[in-house]
């Protein structure tokens, strides 16, 4: 499971940050990559990776900002163009839906895949047996949402070699043992598959916040988060313009983390005004109060081990 940053600026691309997009590559897990918002320039980015638009299978949008969805008509397009043939879902807040076929009928664009559209509502918004993602509303003047992504537990691995060297042949009696069920062999040795069964691990969450001033219940849906994305428009000392723009500070971000109890938090939705020395400040602003903090430029993959 990693992160790949391919727009981390606020507001309008620059020539150092693009507009924000964010893909949670899950190649490992589903031969799959879920995307968090497609601004501007979203797939001239993705030809700087490795990532293939055709193992795209989800796009969760936070809000109906322009820098948050102007990229998303040019992405789908370029897909089919691409050999993408699976269907996508596509998640986000109401009117997303209507953006996007309105902007695919005016250019008369044709898919070679199907599009289904989810509408946001707090709560769980997709689930299966390997991840839960759950949403929250923020608060942004318009609609917008914080997403959390949790996987589920792994199983610990039957311990083949092991069982090899006790004479125990394979067969159906290994999925028995690996259930953790005890067996008694034909020579009538009683074997405990609890012996065999290698040790657990538990699923790793992220949380990935759209833009969003501090709100009240940011810390308890980020609870115990292997890695937070949050914004940091502003820095410390710009509480007020936050507040008053409907975004958040870098020490907002941090005391979110800490309250929380996560492992890692990343800063993004940098303003184009800070570059390179003073995004470092807006870093260390964070690590006065989160030191598991790093601001991310475009492009930065970080990957989220288990715990």
């Amino acid at each position: 499971m990693e992160l790949e940053f391919l727009g981390t600026g606020a507001g309008v691309p620059a020539k150092h940050r693009n507009v924000s997009g964010l893909a949670l590559k899950l190649l490992d897990e589903r031969n799959a990559i879920w995307l968090f918002d497609c601004g501007e320039g979203t797939q001239m980015q993705i030809l700087r990776t490795n990532i293939k638009p055709r193992k795209i299978e989800k796009i969760f949008i936070s809000h109906l900002h322009g820098d948050h969805i102007f990229g998303l008509p040019g992405l789908l397009s370029s897909r089919s163009f691409q050999g993408g043939e699976e269907p996508i879902t596509i998640y986000g807040p109401i009117g997303l839906e209507n953006y996007v076929r309105t902007s695919l009928q005016v250019t008369k664009t044709h898919l070679a895949y199907p599009l289904q559209f989810v509408e946001l509502k707090e709560g769980i918004v997709f689930e299966d047996k390997q991840f839960t993602v759950e949403c929250m509303l923020l608060d942004h003047g318009i609609e917008s949402y914080g997403f959390r992504v949790t996987e589920a537990n792994h199983e610990g691995m039957l311990q083949v070699e092991k069982l090899a060297e006790l004479g125990i042949p394979a067969g159906p009696i290994y999925g028995k043992l690996k259930q953790g069920q005890t067996v008694t062999l034909a020579d009538g040795q009683v074997v405990d598959g609890k012996d065999f069964v290698g040790e657990g691990k538990k699923g790793r969450i992220v949380t990935i916040f759209g833009d969003t001033r501090i709100t009240d219940r940011s810390s308890q849906f980020a609870r115990n988060s292997d890695v937070i994305v949050h914004e940091s428009t502003f820095n410390k000392n710009e509480a007020k313009l936050a507040r008053a723009y409907f975004h958040s500070t870098t020490q907002q971000a941090a005391m979110i983390a800490k309250e929380a109890q996560a492992e890692k938090l990343i800063l993004t939705h940098i303003s184009a005004r800070y570059l390179a020395k003073e995004a470092k400040e807006l870093e260390e602003e964070a690590k006065e109060i989160f030191p598991n903090t790093q601001i991310a430029k475009d492009l930065d993959i970080i990957d989220i081990p288990f715990s």
